[in-house]
């Protein structure tokens, strides 16, 4: 703990194994109208004797859930906090930081080097600690960009690689000249990022006009669309799903002239039922500031009765049924499954 060195107040460094500070915490929060971030490894909290007044934390290289109370604004506790957070960030190796706040703190970390990325009008803004990044990337990517009047694309997680999502791959590229296709990069699945990017590859790679593009902190991570691996089903936040949608959009899609995303049918989950419906809204919507893109939704296919899915996969797994899942996934997954699988289930 250390003082403020122009105050009484006093900042403290609290982690996920203080139950009771946490706690104390997300109280606090709520009490901003925020929730809790609970991939948050460590949060700044300052303090009026015992009293929160101000707090912030860091995640995987993101800056969350940065509030002040309404008593203690203009006080020069907001310049404190941030200095303190983006060297705290600093200090456990995070080189690209992102930030995730409220329109009302968009001044204050662009005094502190964050330049901003896109947002949702009165409810979210996505900064990050670098003015050119975001352009190196575009320019990444537009050194792959294929001729054709219908680009396509495709964003999966493929956890793992299932006969389902070859599926979705075969359909799309039946309906454009050329498809890009993004594996999810954030390491938070049950299979590793590394694992599902070779499994995408394997199981598509007697496939023509098609680019299989390693993933990004700009495209479905926990800086763009936080939800999304929370997996909240009660409180679907759409403003993190119009930010995406509005990366992607300004970011992704014109570099590579992509006209179209496609994306399968969800019957079970909510979240990503709710994202395709926003898919169809936000990709077309004239309120972002950026060319259009048509958004198609491939009908799920099943294998007799049961949908094809990475989940039920990953259930028969657990239920140790090895003998079904060969039915779920292509070859090149099943193979895959058997060698770094099946010997732990033995």
């Amino acid at each position: 703990m250390f003082e403020d060195f122009d105050s009484q107040l006093t900042f403290e460094q609290v982690y996920p194994d203080d139950k009771r500070g946490f706690d104390e915490i997300r109280a606090f929060l709520h009490r901003n109208e925020l929730n809790m971030d609970d991939h948050a490894k460590v949060f700044i909290v300052v303090r009026d004797e015992e009293r929160i007044v101000a707090c912030g934390g860091v995640a995987d290289g993101i800056i969350v859930c940065v509030a002040i109370d309404d008593d203690y604004r203009g006080q020069g506790i907001a310049l404190s906090l941030a200095s303190a957070l983006i060297h705290l960030a600093n200090t456990m190796g995070y080189s690209q930081l992102f930030i995730f706040t409220k329109p009302e703190n968009e001044e204050l970390f662009s005094g502190c080097g964050f330049y901003s990325l896109a947002q949702v009008a009165g409810q979210v803004v996505l900064m990050e600690n670098s003015a050119t990044r975001i352009r190196q990337y575009m320019a990444s990517l537009a050194a792959l960009r294929q001729a054709g009047e219908k680009i396509g694309s495709v964003v999966m997680n493929a956890n793992p690689f299932t006969r389902g999502h070859r599926y979705l791959v075969e359909a799309a590229l039946s309906r454009c000249d050329w498809l890009h296709l993004f594996v999810v990069s954030e390491d938070v699945s049950r299979f590793s990022y590394t694992d599902r990017l070779r499994l995408v590859r394997e199981g598509t790679a007697d496939l023509s006009r098609l680019t299989v593009h390693e993933g990004s902190r700009y495209i479905i991570s926990r800086a763009t669309f936080p939800c999304y691996f929370l997996k909240v089903q009660n409180i679907v936040h759409q403003c993190h799903m119009e930010l995406d949608l509005t990366m992607f959009r300004q970011y992704i899609a014109p570099p590579l002239g992509i006209t179209h995303r496609f994306a399968g049918s969800e019957p079970h989950c909510i979240v990503t039922n709710y994202y395709n419906q926003n898919m169809r809204e936000w990709l077309s919507s004239p309120r972002i500031a950026a060319p259009p893109v048509a958004f198609v939704e491939i009908p799920r296919i099943k294998h007799q009765a049961d949908y094809i899915s990475a989940s039920k996969v990953r259930a028969l797994l657990d239920e140790r049924k090895f003998d079904r899942v060969r039915d779920y996934v292509p070859e090149t997954t099943w193979r895959f499954l058997q060698d770094s699988l099946m010997k732990e289930y033995a």
